[in-house]
């Protein structure tokens, strides 16, 4: 049996068609009037606006979460950040295992797209894998978390605010219900926790890691020199972004932000948002605050954001990875790419250099319409426009005032940073034959 019963359909598609499925019943469900605390239904705008934001795992939003959400609300977009987190094929597969029901090779291949994993084989042990340790690691952030909350708020809405907020961390999202003490504070209330503030970032930066990467460390232990080259580069490269990104925030915003906070609170906050700003859109300072230089950290963050296969977006770590290596190595003459002893495929190289060209192409122009739509300033129609497609879900409170037209805008950037920019642009692409090569010619570059 499969989900898509006899229809052929390409894995790319069917990842793409998959995500924008789960967002218009995510719509649905929130256009309901029981999704309103005033029992009022939610605007189809808003409700398309949020749904997208929380299936692409993004968090950026019209409305404060708990203020105007119901329980019932609340809950439809923590599932739809759990699917967007795990992915939706993830979660299918695991309603057809529970099912006991055959999962047929279109969606083994779909599987593996959505993954990310180097081979179609084994998919489904990976997938029960991901399935079992994502329980395990929002259910032990569930348990710390509420060391904190049930104290505040009473056990039961305690373990509520634990396992939300877990979720959200876990799957990169940034959704939180802190609205309970402050409309859109995020983590401020927390900013000086070092247990919560631990949990979040343990939390985003495991869910940020990819699958592949985990099922590489289950299998081979501590032991770096027998991991795969991807899981060595996703290390590498994420423990080099989580403390350059806390000392130059901390330069950056010492006399600002960080203004009259001792050096233990700085760092903390600073490793904080070194890790959220990336791709999970928590904040324990006001984002709408930070200096021009902190600014242009967070976008460059953003940029980069998680690894393949995880729930965060951006261009991701090993793509940034890969191109300083090939740049670095055309510079110095050699004619391959190599690293930890090993050689790239050119193709990888390719790939790499394709993924931050559509990236980078989608943003400019999402900055220009939103320029053109709202008239906002370069600086902040740019970092909506990052959030968005980076799925990082800055929140500086620009989002809230957005036109019709601009929302639209920001939600099909969302799109195309959960699905993959590269993703996307393959899955409307037509088929085409393959052809005869032209003949070759040089040109000048540079």
């Amino acid at each position: 049996m499969t989900l898509w019963g006899k229809a052929r359909i390409s894995p790319i598609r069917m990842i793409a068609a998959g995500f924008a499925a789960v967002i218009l019943l995510g719509t649905m469900l929130m256009t309901l009037p029981a999704a309103g605390r005033d029992g009022v239904a939610l605007p189809f705008g808003d409700a398309l606006f949020t749904a997208a934001s929380a299936a692409c795992v993004t968090g950026l939003v019209v409305y404060d979460t708990y203020t105007r959400f119901s329980l019932f609300g609340q809950l439809v977009i923590l599932c739809l950040v759990q699917i967007g987190g795990l992915g939706f094929m993830t979660v299918g597969s695991l309603f057809l295992m529970m099912a006991r029901k055959r999962i047929g090779l279109a969606e083994r291949g779909a599987l593996t797209e959505s993954v990310s994993a180097f081979q179609i084989g084994g998919i489904v042990r990976l997938v029960r894998r991901v399935i079992r340790l994502t329980a395990i690691l929002e259910g032990a952030g569930a348990a710390l978390l509420a060391v904190r909350f049930c104290p505040r708020l009473g056990v039961a809405e305690g373990l509520y605010f634990a396992l939300f907020h877990s979720v959200s961390a876990f799957c990169n999202a940034g959704f939180d219900l802190m609205g309970r003490f402050a409309p859109y504070a995020s983590l401020i209330p927390y900013q000086r926790d070092v247990l919560v503030n631990l949990t979040i970032m343990s939390l985003t930066v495991m869910g940020g890691l990819g699958f592949v990467v985990w099922d590489d460390l289950l299998e081979r232990r501590p032991r770096f020199a027998a991991y795969r080259l991807h899981t060595k580069l996703v290390l590498v490269s994420t423990a080099a972004l989580v403390a350059v990104g806390a000392a130059l925030f901390g330069i950056f915003e010492r006399g600002n932000t960080l203004a009259g906070m001792g050096f233990a609170d700085a760092l903390l906050t600073s490793l904080f948002q070194s890790v959220s700003l990336r791709t999970a859109g928590f904040a324990t300072v006001d984002m709408g605050s930070l200096s021009e230089g902190g600014t242009v950290l967070c976008m460059l963050l953003m940029m980069v954001g998680a690894s393949p296969g995880s729930a965060g977006g951006g261009v991701k770590t090993t793509t940034v990875m890969v191109i300083l290596l090939a740049t670095f190595s055309y510079v110095r003459g050699d004619g391959d790419v190599s690293v930890f002893g090993r050689r790239l495929e050119g193709s990888v190289v390719r790939r790499a250099y394709c993924v931050a060209t559509i990236y980078a192409a989608l943003t400019v122009v999402g900055v220009f319409l939103l320029l053109a739509a709202q008239g906002l300033s370069v600086r902040d129609a740019a970092l909506e426009a990052l959030s968005a497609i980076s799925t990082a879900g800055l929140a500086t409170g620009v989002t809230r005032g957005l036109n019709t037209l601009s929302r639209a805008i920001i939600v099909l950037l969302m799109y195309c940073g959960r699905v993959g920019s590269l993703t996307l642009v393959m899955a409307v692409m037509t088929d085409r034959k393959p052809r005869m090569r032209n003949p070759e010619e040089k040109i000048i570059i540079g």
